[in-house]
Parts: C-alpha cells; structure tokens; sequence
C-alpha cells in the first residue's frame, strides 16, 4: 500500500462517523469548510442528494487528490476528539441519535489509536532491529581486529623467548589494551627501574610485568615485580603476565594477605583473543579471586566457579 492510500475500512469508518455526528447539512457543511473542501465541490451538493450519497462522492475524490488522504486524517481527527454533538440536541430522538453516534466515533477512535500504536511498535521494532544490527557491525569489527592480534601473537609465539620478541610482546600487549580502550602508559623507567607500563582500570593503576619467555616465571621474578608495586603509591596494582605460565613457587610468593599483584597467563590472554571475555572483566575477575581467596592467580578454565 503506497504511502498515501488508506484502507478502505478506515474510510468506511469516516464517513459513518461523519454521517452519525451532523445532523444538519448547513453543520456538515461548516465541517467540510473547515476542512479546507473547496467551494466549488460543496457547490454541487444537490437539494436532492442525501449526505449519504454526497459524501460518498466526495471521500473517493479526496482519495484520488495529491492531498487528499491528509484532509481525510485531519477530518478523522477532528471526528475523533468530538467530546459532545451539538448538532444532534433537540430532537425527538436525540438519545437514539447521540449513542450512535457516540458509537461510531469510539470505532473511530479506537481504529487510530491502534494504528498509532502499531506503528510505535513498528518503529520500535526497527530501533531495535537498529541497534541490533550495529551491534552486529561492532561485534564482527571487534572480532576481525581480534582475530589480528591472535594471527600477530602466533607470528610471535614462533620466537618465543627470544629479546626481540620480547620487546614486540610488550607493543603486541599495548594493541590489546588500546583495543579494549583503557587508559595505559607504555615502557618507562623510574628510580633506575625498568617498568613494562601501567593500566587504570575502574579507578586502579596497575603496574605492568610482561614476560615472553619460553620459560615460566619464576619467584625471584615475582619478588621483583613485588618490589617495584610496593615502592609506589598504596592503591597502586600490578598485573604479571607470563605467556608461559608460573612456577608454583612464583605463584606461592605472589599470593598472600591482601596481596597486591595479580597474574595471567597464557588461558588469559586467549580467552580475551576469543572475545568471551573483555581485558577488564578479566583483570576485575581475577581481583576479585584475590581479595576473596588471597591467590594472586585463578586459572581461566577455573573463572566459573
């Protein structure tokens, strides 16, 4: 149905209403007038001719009009919001008459209403279907990006333990943090210390320690990164990273009454590649094991229990 055509029933509902609200034609007339009917056309309204036949000469004209269907909705707005039906007071049946026309225009009203709110839920419908989609867009650009970074990480994985290496993970890691948008700063050096970045994540600045070492991390290194976190402020963090994993010493010397590292290892960072999980739900997950449990590590397969 083109934009402008109304259905048929619609039309039906009209012109009973306009029939069963005037009563009088010079009322009726004055209806039409203000619902910008030309003269020309009121003319030909014959002292025969009923409002019955009339009026079904001139809604098929309206339709036919460029304008015409608007006018039709203004009228049916107009016939919808009648309250009261002066026309039809003071006459022998006037009850009669007012209940059918009461009658008529409910119909009337009730059939916009509908329509208005079909077409609320078909917008809404399409906002969702919207947003739906974008967030589609988002996912499959997020996931391509994803599947980048897991292709650069396997590239890098083929030198693991290797300096360079080494220094390309640290790069690699700063695309995954950017990806995800947290606030970071790269490599530096502090009080002669090297220090692999930082990341605030909800408030919190962690230290950053990124091992790429065919080997796992060990407790001196531990020990290390525990030195450089407590040399900082006292709501200073830090993350350990080691894709190759942790000694069970490392992990022993990281844990501890309100421990103040947490650590990842490679399950983490592929879980974050798979997009089940994002960086800071990770990092937030591991947190919380720490400060309900006082482990410093909880291995990705383990996150749901």
């Amino acid at each position: 149905m083109a934009e402008n055509d109304l259905p048929s029933h619609f039309i039906d509902l009209v012109h009973d209403a306009v029939l069963k609200s005037f009563w009088r034609k010079t009322s009726l007339l004055s209806f039409l007038r203000r619902h910008k009917i030309s003269e020309n056309f009121l003319a030909t309204w014959q002292e025969t001719e009923t409002k019955r036949v009339f009026l079904g000469r001139l809604l098929p004209k309206l339709e036919a009009h460029a304008k015409g269907s608007l006018i039709i909705r203004q009228m049916a707005a107009s016939l919808a919001d009648q309250a009261k039906f002066p026309d039809l007071e003071g006459w022998e049946d006037t009850p009669q008459k007012l209940e059918a026309a009461a009658a008529s225009v409910r119909s009337l009203r009730h059939y916009i209403e509908s329509q208005a709110k079909k077409r609320e839920d078909t917008k809404e419908r399409e906002e969702t279907k919207k947003v739906a989609r974008e967030r589609l867009q988002q996912t499959i650009a997020k996931r391509e990006t994803l599947e980048t970074l897991t292709r650069r990480l396997a590239d890098l994985s083929k030198r693991l333990g290797t300096q360079a290496a080494g220094y390309e993970f640290q790069d690699w890691f700063y695309d995954v943090v950017g990806f995800f948008e947290i606030t970071h700063r790269p490599p530096y050096v502090t009080g002669g210390r090297q220090i692999d970045g930082s990341l605030t994540i909800e408030g919190t600045t962690y230290l950053t320690e990124l091992k790429f070492t065919a080997d796992q991390a060990d407790a001196p290194s531990v020990d290390s990164f525990l030195a450089k976190v407590n040399d900082k402020a006292d709501n200073t963090m830090g993350i350990m990273v080691s894709m190759s994993g942790f000694s069970s010493t490392a992990i022993q010397q990281a844990s501890g009454r309100k421990t103040p590292i947490i650590l990842m290892d490679y399950s983490h960072v592929y879980l974050v590649l798979g997009g089940t999980w994002t960086l800071p739900e990770v990092v937030a997950r591991l947190r919380r094991h720490a400060s309900q449990t006082g482990q410093a590590f909880l291995a990705a397969k383990d996150f749901g229990s």
